[in-house]
């Protein structure tokens, strides 16, 4: 590969392809690199969910309205890359109930559609709940399978002129007189390019390419894990209705459920420490709402690392740590043309894209609208090629190998 092009984006994960999509259809020049398979980082390794927003309501309301907005929009444009299955927001005994009723007012404040259940039909959605489960209401959450997501992005961006070069680690870049100069890409590509604009899209290593072009991020990312079991039958996400902590989320995929998260501070995404009493904690609060889940064969466990921005950050506990998202223009920086965008959630994934790539038209001079939130994405109405392509990018991650790997029905 020799030819430069007009802008590079560095990560193929939902928000670096999402990036490459959304420039590509406003016709820039543009080439993607990941130093792995698409979406083996942050996007791949996580639970899965897609957010109604009701998680963040009332600590997070911009977020939470960022949200539910994307939720619907992937809905509309994702097909089989994600699935309608509600979410439950569960009370029990020893649960405040204030604290419901804060979330159902800050719900409503923001435009997330609830429910008040009855106990009799909370427990016909999810046979065997738990027996102290004492309130719940329904909420629009769903599931993101997110290496047919990321494949999804990936080929639309193709198919729109962009190169995708997956297994291409970024070894260098260059600043020069105030600018970006120059970015060497091994592996795939072997190649130094000279792009106009490049994107550090790598989410929890933002720092890494940062040092390479001699600014500061600051990035603040935490470890979470994620236990897959055994468990048929579930329909709706459950999520523990307290202040967020660990194993307070369920998501369903068909056989198996996934147990999540916990949430602990690391220094580097490539070298942590992976300690087994994050997965029993996860393992045991989950099945204070579904008992079945304690007892369940474990299919697979993987941790993930949120690509959490707070470049003051000096406590342990990173929960509070927004999830919204944050744009890095490094032109204060003294490296005009790069840009970093941190943070941010899967589901707002499209959204990130769009803010980037309205900044970097803006630089290019290019006028062109977005349209990511109205196109539907290449093959959403076809999981047989989404899955050829997942292989094609990588291969499936460990979030929805299950799903990705199954068999086609006949």
């Amino acid at each position: 590969m020799t030819d430069d092009p007009t802008a590079l984006v560095i990560g193929g994960g939902a928000t670096g392809t999402g990036i490459a999509r959304d420039l590509a259809i406003r016709g820039v020049d543009v080439t993607l690199v990941d130093r792995g398979g698409l979406g083996s980082g942050t996007s791949g390794r996580s639970h899965g969910l897609l957010h109604s927003g009701a998680r963040y309501a009332e600590a997070d309301p911009e977020g939470a309205r960022e949200c539910i907005e994307e939720n619907r929009t992937l809905r509309r444009v994702a097909g089989a890359c994600v699935r309608d299955t509600g979410g439950l927001f569960v009370r029990l005994t020893d649960d405040d109930p204030d604290y419901l009723e804060e979330k159902l007012a800050a719900c409503e404040a923001v435009g997330i559609g609830t429910e008040r259940l009855t106990e009799e039909s909370v427990r016909d959605r999810v046979p065997g709940l738990a027996s102290d489960v004492e309130e719940a209401f329904s909420v629009p959450d769903g599931v993101i399978y997110p290496s047919r997501l990321v494949a999804a992005n990936a080929a639309d961006a193709e198919r729109h002129g962009a190169t995708v070069r997956p297994h291409a680690p970024v070894e260098d870049v260059t600043v020069r007189d105030g600018g970006i100069g120059s970015v060497r890409v091994g592996g795939a590509v072997d190649a130094t390019l000279t792009p106009d604009v490049a994107v550090n899209a790598t989410g929890a290593w933002a720092d890494a390419i940062g040092e390479m072009a001699g600014v500061d991020v600051g990035m603040a990312p935490s470890r979470g894990v994620m236990v897959s079991v055994e468990h048929d039958g579930l329909e709706p996400v459950l999520n523990r209705c307290r202040d967020p902590d660990d194993g307070d989320i369920v998501v369903p995929h068909d056989g198996e459920v996934v147990l999540g998260t916990t949430s602990v501070p690391v220094s580097d995404p490539d070298d942590y420490e992976t300690a087994d009493w994050e997965v029993e904690r996860s393992v045991e609060e989950c099945a204070a709402m579904l008992p079945a889940v304690a007892d369940a064969p474990t299919v697979r466990t993987w941790w993930g690392v949120r690509p959490l921005y707070a470049p003051d950050e000096t406590e342990q506990d990173r929960r509070g740590i927004s999830r919204g998202f944050t744009l890095l223009d490094h032109e204060r920086d003294g490296a005009a043309g790069l840009y970093s965008v941190v943070g941010g959630k899967l589901t707002t994934y499209r959204r990130m894209a769009e803010t980037t790539a309205d900044e970097v038209c803006e630089r290019l001079g290019v006028d062109a609208p977005c349209e990511t939130a109205t196109q539907r994405l290449a093959h959403a109405d076809d999981p047989d090629r989404l899955d050829e392509l997942v292989e094609a990018y990588g291969g499936a991650n460990p979030t929805d190998r299950d799903v990705v790997d199954a068999p086609a029905d006949d």
